[in-house]
């Protein structure tokens, strides 16, 4: 949006609260979060004094985030490797968040859905090798968006690589070259190939 007025017209049309953000500005000058309209207009007029364009979102302050680790070969063969949860709501970036992994708080349903969803999305985007998934779950029901989806190794790409004891970039390399994952051998297991899924036979909590 370009004004104030458009600013709680698109807010009206979200429902409250949202989220302000000033575009082309670093550091998140100008953003920050209303719960009334009177709150973002006083948002909106200090933001638009930075920049000339505002974005208008639906605020997901206080859902989970959650992510996954998912491999995909020119094949179309496809796995989850590893899953995790941020201890801190969302609002807080991944990297400087504590994350356990496996998720503690997920029920089954959740689980299978947000992982259900990961493949799609990868096998959609046609994404071969490592692809790495954001979601904001809501604690209250099974409503999710995804916020982020990089097809590339991540932070997160390397604590995954640890917990599961999967060579994610190893694999990721492999994948890049054409290598289908059921002929690709797991060099950390050594018995296993790269197309099994890792055990949930671990529990990692990092702390930055």
């Amino acid at each position: 949006v370009y004004s104030v007025d458009e600013a709680l017209n698109a807010a009206g049309q979200l429902g409250y609260p949202v989220m302000a953000r000033a575009a082309f500005s670093l550091g998140g000058l100008g953003s920050g979060f209303a719960n009334t309209k009177q709150e973002l207009k006083s948002l909106a007029t200090q933001a638009l004094a930075h920049s000339s364009q505002l974005i208008i979102d639906k605020s997901l302050k206080g859902w989970k985030e959650v992510e996954y680790e998912v491999v995909r070969d020119a094949f179309d063969n496809c796995i989850t490797v590893c899953n995790m949860e941020n201890v801190d709501p969302l609002g807080i970036h991944t990297g400087e968040s504590i994350v356990v992994a496996p998720s503690q708080t997920l029920s089954n349903k959740e689980y299978n859905m947000l992982r259900t969803t990961a493949i799609k999305v990868i096998r959609h985007f046609g994404v071969v090798g490592e692809c790495n998934i954001q979601y904001a779950l809501n604690p209250y029901s099974e409503e999710y968006y995804i916020i982020e989806v990089n097809a590339r190794l991540s932070r997160s790409s390397a604590l995954a690589s640890k917990a599961t004891g999967y060579p994610l970039a190893y694999v990721a390399a492999k994948l890049a070259l054409g290598v289908p994952l059921p002929d690709i051998k797991n060099s950390v297991t050594g018995v296993t190939t790269a197309c099994f899924e890792p055990s949930l036979d671990y529990c990692v909590v990092k702390i930055p």
